[in-house]
């Protein structure tokens, strides 16, 4: 664009032509839930503006795509995927919107989701939603694009814009980001604001970028990050509120994250490796673990042996005696907030069905269309989080959900403290270690996508980072007969740029996406001892089952 070859009005029909062959027809991603009737009129207004020599950023003119959870004040809904929120549009742009279009982007429209963020039922499908359906992986379309920002990460993978941004609770931008082969970058809480996004949990809940490479992924989040105060947004102030005090934002938010960017990033670099997690499904001595099959595990050693060969220094945590604290009470803290949390977001909107309603009311919804909205799974987990009393944050609660204290109490106030166990066990590894990053596997290569028992996962470390709120950069790494994975880089608060030097490096060493492009086909062929997704379950009831505490139940990804 900037050497007058390229319109963006060229560019904008060019993505309407693709998502029309590619996402609609064709192979039927299903990635995109609406196209914006206004895109090719904010592109002509982006040409005009460079014309006369006004550029307002890196996005100047790009079309990128907003998941359906993200407020725009246009004609376009913003659903959650549920016909609950279907009707007049949102008053006014989610403050990440309002970035964009100040940036000069071009917003395209708005990709599907894991409705509600995947935070309606344990038994879930990943990427389905009442109002979109299912979204399905540009590889393999059989196969699943994870959630719960599913269509962002496929759209992103197929190139159906040049950049979509999804959300975050716990593992919901990275592991699309795993799945369908492309850069994701899960932010500090507070970097982006979450005003006009409709929420979780404003402990965990963000706001990042998926690209096809880390230098556009570093653009987007330059321009989508509140750079001072939003005052829609509390946690931008620089103390975000499930942090209780632990740090302040720093003075220094870098305005470019692409001045990160290196491709010879990882040399002279001291990167912590572990694996805990990684060997299967379900906690240790559960009578259903599911083993990760061995060419699952062997691919994983081959991207991280990158790391070394890339010019890192490597230290194997696990053999090391390094122990990651988890963030116990993390579901608990998710219940508590997204009850009250969805009924402010609720409070917002106006000619909706769910308009000034509570959680009660979006029940109430599913229960007089069930057909529509709970075909293939219910919603025990709005029941859970709506039994709650969420008015004494002290109050005594199930420490089969909200996790205990040493001297076994539990609140909502003690599962934040548990949580935040897990930064400071974070950061206690790193500087222990000297270390520039912790990195594991982002999740299990995509599972074919079932309506019957739902999702098929066998790990996800998005953990490490989502109780304390910590950053993440998912790059792709590898692939198993064509079935691509990533790798995280974790870090402590706004180590962002920290964290996008050493991706970029990974990169350009391991050029994993470069190798591996979608190809859109029906299904995976037949391969001898093909083991790249887990074996089907006996069924969601026994593998979630009553042997399991509750708060280890806690669907994946949010």
């Amino acid at each position: 664009m900037a050497a007058g070859e390229l319109t963006s009005v060229q560019l904008t029909h060019y993505y309407i032509d693709r998502i029309n062959q590619l996402d609609q027809n064709g192979p039927g991603v299903n990635a995109v839930i609406e196209l914006n009737p206004d895109a090719l009129a904010i592109a002509g207004n982006a040409d005009s503006m460079r014309a006369r020599g006004k550029v307002l950023g890196p996005l100047h003119g790009i079309p990128v795509l907003l998941k359906d959870n993200i407020d725009t004040g246009d004609s376009m809904q913003t659903s959650a995927g549920s016909f609950a929120l279907v009707g007049s549009p949102a008053k006014r742009d989610s403050t990440v919107a309002a970035n964009l279009r100040a940036g000069g982007a071009v917003i395209l429209g708005k990709t599907n989701l894991s409705e509600w963020a995947n935070f309606r039922s344990f038994e879930s499908i990943s990427g389905w939603s009442g109002r979109g359906g299912l979204t399905n992986n540009p590889y393999f379309i059989d196969r699943n694009a994870c959630g719960s920002s599913s269509g962002s990460g496929a759209a992103a993978s197929a190139n159906f814009a040049a950049v979509s941004f999804g959300s975050e609770t716990d593992g919901s931008i990275v592991c699309p980001g795993n799945v369908n082969n492309v850069v994701a970058i899960k932010p500090t809480v507070g970097l982006t604001s979450r005003a006009g996004v409709v929420p979780i949990s404003h402990t965990q809940d963000t706001v990042g970028p998926h690209a096809r490479t880390v230098a556009d992924a570093a653009a987007a989040l330059s321009v989508i990050q509140s750079r001072t105060f939003d005052g829609r947004d509390p946690a931008t102030r620089g103390v975000p509120l499930g942090w209780r005090n632990r740090f302040t934002r720093p003075k220094d938010i870098p305005t470019d994250y692409t001045k990160f960017l290196d491709p010879k990033g990882l040399k002279g670099k001291r990167i912590g490796i572990t694996r805990v997690g990684l060997a299967g499904f379900g906690p240790p001595g559960f009578p259903n673990f599911v083993a990760t099959p061995q060419p699952v595990l062997d691919a994983i050693e081959s991207a991280f042996q990158a790391l070394t060969d890339a010019g890192a220094t490597v230290i194997d945590l696990d053999a090391s005696g390094a122990s990651f604290t988890p963030a116990s009470g993390e579901f608990g803290v998710l219940l508590y907030e997204f009850k009250n949390d969805l009924a402010a977001y609720f409070a917002t909107r106006k000619g909706v069905p769910v308009a000034g309603g509570t959680l009660q009311t979006a029940i109430d919804f599913n229960n007089a269309h069930a057909a529509q909205e709970m075909p293939y799974f219910n919603q025990d987990i709005f029941d859970l989080s709506n039994s709650l009393d969420t008015t004494n944050p002290d109050a005594p609660q199930d420490p089969g959900l909200f996790g205990a204290d040493a001297h076994g109490n539990s609140s909502y106030n003690i599962s934040l403290d548990l949580d935040q166990a897990a930064g400071v066990s974070m950061d206690d590894i790193l500087a222990r270690f000297h270390l520039d990053a912790v990195v594991s596997a982002t999740d299990n290569p995509a599972w074919a996508s079932d309506y019957i028992y739902g999702d098929h996962f066998l790990f996800g470390t998005s953990g490490l980072a989502a109780g304390p709120g910590y950053p993440i950069v998912q790059v792709p790494a590898g692939e198993i007969h064509g079935v691509p994975f990533g790798i995280s880089f974790f870090g402590t608060a706004f180590s962002e740029g920290k964290l996008i030097g050493l991706a970029s490096g990974y990169e350009a060493f391991r050029q994993a996406r470069a190798k591996n492009l979608p190809q859109f086909l029906p299904t995976l062929p037949d391969q001898p001892n093909a083991a790249e997704s887990p074996p089907a379950k006996p069924s969601s009831a026994v593998s979630r089952g009553a042997t399991v505490r509750k708060a280890d139940r806690m669907p994946k990804h949010l």
